[in-house]
């Protein structure tokens, strides 16, 4: 009985929601994706089952026999499930289908290569989509999509505000269901349901997988979960709506890495529900990551057999955000010059760079969005030892303005770019990594490459 009133709760909430209006077709988004497995999201149309099937691509021959499997959706996970797809064959094509009732879609994937393999690898990175002002408008999609789409992605690294549940749309002229602040469960569902019913995005995500984390307008602005009282409520909406499995024993947890081949490995952070408060001033005792996912993120990276290792990053490392109240990595000034009794996340970020820096990691790249605009960034916070930061976006938010970097990195800007939209580009073989960043349309804008220590 407990449970119906749940049900029926839920129901109602769904009901009362903003963003509640006539249901789309099937919503899908495949992501996780290893050598040998997919997580398969998606979002019904109803209240019960949704088939799966899938199989290998096999040019020049007939359709292989598919496999299948079944979803239940139901309004207590908003009409949202997934499935894992196992036993996949390593650095192979998908095609696979989906159908509810009469509704149905269809779409492709790639699995990683086998941890040995050295196989070339290309993606895509950028984040913050929908902000005031930059929602969705009648007759349009988010046409950054159409751009990506024309850059043939193995996956793509969506990389924090993937909503901004606490800004209104404020668009005179715009769709429906995004003019609130999320304050319920249904309002945070209701707003990532929004996003993801954009045309130009749901068909890039059809058919290019997806790894995603949150950053703060998940929630609310510049949030630390320990002190927030929405965190779990957003978290909740976040999991519910990307193709994310975190493990039983830690059923919140979305920090996490994957192999894609011999060159490539990738540790997503986050840097949101462990955080102390931005107002505490930076020490040894503050932390963005927590104990446990700082050892996990410096054991991984100095294990790691991979060529490149990539670390994304949802906030940067070297612009300073937030104001008094640092939000980013940097506890520098608005001119980057470090401060002392400052507030920030300094004083970790540079013990971890020097454990990596002691343990002989090479060619580390941090890949991060947030301030909505684009850099690519040389480090050497040590004469023997540098790194790279490359930022991205926005996807869709209002724009930003490159800013002065915090010396504490001895950072070089190699390049920036404000005032548009811009997603990255990332290719990576034997001969090295190569990084575009594009506009909006499109268009390169800068074109980098570098080699392999």
């Amino acid at each position: 009985m407990r449970r119906a009133l749940l049900v029926l709760g839920l129901v109602a909430a769904l009901a009362a929601s903003p963003a509640a209006a006539a249901e789309p077709d099937i919503l899908v988004t495949v992501g996780e994706v290893t050598d040998t497995s997919a997580v398969v999201w998606v979002r019904g149309v109803a209240w019960g089952e949704v088939t799966v099937r899938y199989a290998p691509v096999t040019p020049g021959a007939g359709p292989a026999p598919s496999a299948r499997g079944q979803i239940r959706v139901s309004p207590s996970h908003n009409l949202t499930g997934k499935l894992l797809l196992q036993a996949l064959e390593p650095a192979t094509r998908y095609r696979y289908t989906i159908t509810q009732g009469a509704s149905a879609t269809a779409g492709e994937f790639v699995t990683a290569p086998a941890p040995t393999v050295a196989v070339p690898v290309r993606f895509t990175w950028s984040g913050d989509l929908g902000s005031r002002g930059y929602c969705r408008k009648p007759g349009d999609v988010f046409s950054v999509f159409r751009a990506m789409a024309q850059v043939p992605a193995d996956f793509f690294l969506f990389v924090g505000d993937t909503i901004y549940a606490d800004h209104e749309c404020g668009e005179p002229t715009r769709v429906s269901g995004y003019d609130f602040v999320a304050r319920r469960l249904a309002d945070y569902w209701a707003k990532h349901l929004y996003n993801r019913q954009d045309a130009a995005g749901q068909a890039y995500f059809r058919n290019t997988s997806v790894y995603a984390i949150w950053d703060d307008h998940e929630v609310r602005n510049d949030f630390s979960g320990p002190s927030e009282p929405l965190t779990e409520t957003g978290r909740r909406a976040f999991i519910d709506y990307f193709p994310v499995r975190p493990p039983k024993e830690e059923p919140g947890r979305l920090y996490r890495s994957v192999r894609w081949g011999a060159l490539l490995e990738v540790f997503i952070l986050d840097t949101r529900q462990y955080r102390s408060a931005n107002t505490d001033l930076d020490g040894p005792n503050k932390t963005m990551l927590g104990a446990a996912q700082r050892r996990w993120l410096i054991d991984g990276l100095s294990a790691s057999t991979a060529v490149w290792k990539v670390v994304v990053s949802s906030v940067p490392l070297s612009v300073p955000t937030g104001g008094r109240a640092h939000d980013s990595w940097s506890n520098a000034s608005a001119q980057g010059v470090p401060e002392e009794r400052s507030t920030g996340f300094a004083v970790e970020r540079d013990a971890i760079l020097r454990v990596l820096r002691q343990r002989g990691v090479r060619n580390l790249v941090v890949l991060t969005a947030d301030v909505h605009f684009a850099q690519l960034i040389r480090h050497q916070p040590a004469t023997d030892w540098s790194f790279h930061e490359f930022i991205a976006g926005p996807l869709s938010a209002t724009p930003g303005r490159p800013r002065p970097l915090d010396q504490g990195l001895n950072p070089r800007s190699l390049w920036s770019l404000g005032g548009t939209a811009t997603f990255g580009d990332v290719s990576i073989d034997t001969g090295g990594l190569t990084v575009r960043i594009l506009d909006g349309e499109g268009r390169e804008r800068v074109v980098q490459t570098i080699g392999a220590e």
